[in-house]
């Protein structure tokens, strides 16, 4: 039988609810997820704790996952949209991984989590082993993150460190570092393949560090007409697909 909530000032659905902050986020390792498709994924990754649902839920529970029937104004409350989710899925963060494997991409302090999830979501598309993302950049379990990764993010190794040590270790394991650079860098077409290969993007507005743009093997432009710059979501996807897993 499932639990039964009523209470919008139920001290469960308050902390719930709290998951929309990073720092309780990561105080409890826990975060929510309100995306039909998304709750799919994350349950094929076994991440998911509880399920809070109105009325009944499409979906194949583990019987150690919790059922909590709630009412439409609980769900208002820990909606993350404009529109009241159907359902809600508490789901415990993935488990830390190193990152192994012939491709790697890392995010040098990249902000928006548009281009995160896009990103992300493009590693696992073009084979990718995992992604490396530096402390300073958004978070990880951002709601407009996970849902532009489409779920994607559930089924990637995906590592949040300091990225200058990751990419000496890189470096001493034989991976060709790929920094991404308009200034004093080649042109995408003139970069052979390498058997182990990691690509380093660079944040919005002021690239890859100098340091590790210093660290690279090569520094790499995607050449263009008519224009000078591209979308770090859209560059990343570029570069990953020129060396993806064949």
């Amino acid at each position: 039988m499932p639990t039964i909530i009523e209470s919008t000032q139920n001290m469960r659905i308050k902390m719930f609810a709290k998951m929309k902050d990073k720092r309780y986020r990561d105080e409890w390792r826990t975060f929510l997820v309100d995306n039909e498709h998304l709750i799919q994924e994350a349950l094929k990754a076994n991440l998911v704790k509880a399920l809070l649902y109105v009325d009944s839920h499409p979906f194949k529970l583990d019987p150690k996952i919790e059922e909590i029937k709630v009412t439409e104004a609980i769900m208002e409350k820990l909606s993350s949209t404009s529109s009241t989710a159907k359902y809600v899925a508490l789901c415990k963060y993935m488990p830390d991984k190193e990152i192994t494997g012939n491709r790697i991409i890392i995010l040098d302090d990249v902000q928006d989590p548009g281009n995160v999830g896009t990103i992300i979501r493009s590693a696992i598309s073009f084979g990718f082993d995992g992604v490396i993302l530096s402390k300073n950049g958004v978070d990880l379990y951002n709601d407009k993150l996970i849902r532009s990764t489409q779920g994607a993010l559930f089924h990637l190794p995906v590592k949040r460190c300091d990225v200058l040590p990751e990419v000496r270790r890189l470096k001493s394991e034989g991976y060709y570092i790929v920094g991404t650079a308009l200034v004093n860098g080649c042109g995408l077409s003139n970069i052979m393949e390498r058997e182990k290969m990691a690509i380093v993007m660079g944040n919005e507005g002021s690239g890859v560090s100098s340091t590790i743009l210093m660290m690279s093997d090569i520094n790499a432009f995607i050449e263009m007409e008519n224009f000078e710059s591209l979308n770090v979501g859209v560059a990343a996807g570029i570069l990953m697909y020129t060396f993806r897993k064949k």
